[in-house]
């Protein structure tokens, strides 16, 4: 059966929304350009995207719901249905799986009562496994509204996802305190985070990530890690 027209936002906020949107197209030279922006700022209003969100960004920039939903569709960053305030996503691609990820995703799956991309009773959290985070010297990874918590074991990420439950603060490895995911979409929609000092809260590359990088610059002496087919293994100090 074919769906009914997506229902309006309420004029406020419609108003709201039209405004801030209105700041977002000015960025580009070609409005449709906007599109990855304004779905993350409908998603900051609802949570997720739904269909009166896609209805608004296909008015606002002049496409089609379809051409709308076709994006929205393709990046699992955009939610579909409504989910938890925090979307922990535990990696479990190889490295991070058989470091611990697959422990850690089974320990917070029995401690928080839900299956994959499930949402507690209380609204709080939704767990999910996700692809590879690009964080393998970390490994395992878990991520919080798009966060790092690096190094994780069952134990710390069971403590992590408590403390959120609980309403404390909660500190990444890397970058600012979390923040609820509409907030998190609407700081990704562009907008700036206006906490204290959550701007300054950053953090990098770790050094197993940037050995290429050293090597290429020509930092470091390239070093043998494989011994030639037949010969002997390097001493230490040949592999230095």
């Amino acid at each position: 059966m074919p769906q009914l027209p997506a229902p309006a936002y309420p004029a406020e906020v419609r108003a709201r929304l039209e405004a801030d949107a209105k700041e977002v197209v000015a960025r580009y030279p070609d409005s449709r350009s906007a599109l990855l922006p304004l779905l993350h700022l409908v998603q900051s209003e609802e949570g997720f995207v739904s269909r009166t969100g896609m209805a608004f960004c296909a008015d606002t920039l002049g496409l089609t719901t379809a051409e709308v939903t076709a994006v929205a569709t393709f990046y699992t960053m955009y939610r579909r249905r409504p989910s938890g305030d925090y979307q922990v996503g535990v990696c479990t691609n190889t490295l991070c799986a058989v470091m611990g990820g697959d422990a850690i995703f089974e320990r917070l799956q029995e401690h928080l009562g839900v299956g994959n991309d499930e949402t507690t009773e209380d609204g709080k959290i939704t767990l999910e496994h996700i692809e590879c985070n690009a964080a393998c010297d970390f490994a395992p990874v878990v991520m919080v509204n798009w966060e790092f918590f690096d190094n994780q074991t069952p134990e710390s990420a069971t403590r992590m996802v408590d403390d959120l439950i609980a309403g404390r603060t909660v500190e990444p490895t890397r970058g600012a305190p979390i923040c609820s995911y509409k907030e998190t979409a609407r700081i990704l929609a562009g907008f700036p985070d206006e906490r204290p000092g959550a701007v300054e809260a950053t953090g990098g590359a770790g050094p197993a990530s940037l050995v290429g990088l050293r090597l290429a610059k020509g930092e470091e002496p390239h070093a043998r890690v494989v011994a030639p087919r037949g010969g002997e293994r390097p001493t230490a100090e040949e592999g230095e």
